[in-house]
């Protein structure tokens, strides 16, 4: 199985919105990261937002951001947005010329096979992606790499306690 170009620019386009989640992006900023021409990527946007993984701004001022929080969006659900009304082999064309359709068994197994591609990216967030990933941030960020708060490093919660319980000492 292949994916086409589109779908892999709508992940990187996504992965490119999530790292910086608390920001309007540009089309020529997105195209510039993630090395795409700013034609197709426009292509890509419009997609992404008629199937409400991004919400777009038009205008002078405009660009795109993510339409839900990173750990909401499903790469199987990008995917299937993308490759679903691709045949993936001729028997799944509306234009099936192949002359052993007629007597053919192998299309539901390609069926279930391509489910099972598409349920093993269901569980797969576009979070799962991008969070901890400071080298995906150096590359992808418009202002350099953040730590997330959720990746740095955690305080001792029982060390905190105890030092909240302890009774001042007066100097």
């Amino acid at each position: 199985m292949r994916l086409t170009t589109r779908t892999n620019l709508a992940l990187r386009t996504l992965m490119f919105c999530a790292v910086n989640k608390d920001k309007l992006v540009r089309k020529q900023d997105a195209a510039a990261a993630i090395n795409a021409s700013e034609n197709h990527l426009a292509q890509v946007i419009n997609k992404l937002g008629q199937e409400g993984f991004i919400t777009t701004l038009r205008g002078r001022h405009g660009g795109f951001h993510l339409a839900h929080p990173a750990s909401a969006i499903s790469v199987g659900a990008v995917f299937r947005a993308f490759e679903s009304d691709l045949p993936f082999i001729e028997c799944f064309s509306d234009n099936n010329t192949c002359p052993l359709k007629a007597h053919c068994v192998m299309r539901p197994h390609l069926s279930r096979a391509i489910e099972a591609f598409y349920a093993a990216l269901d569980d797969l967030y576009l979070s799962d992606l991008v969070a901890c990933n400071s080298g995906l941030e150096a590359l992808l960020s418009l202002n350099g790499p953040d730590m997330p708060r959720s990746c740095a490093p955690q305080r001792d919660l029982q060390d905190d306690t105890a030092r909240q319980l302890q009774p001042a000492v007066a100097s």
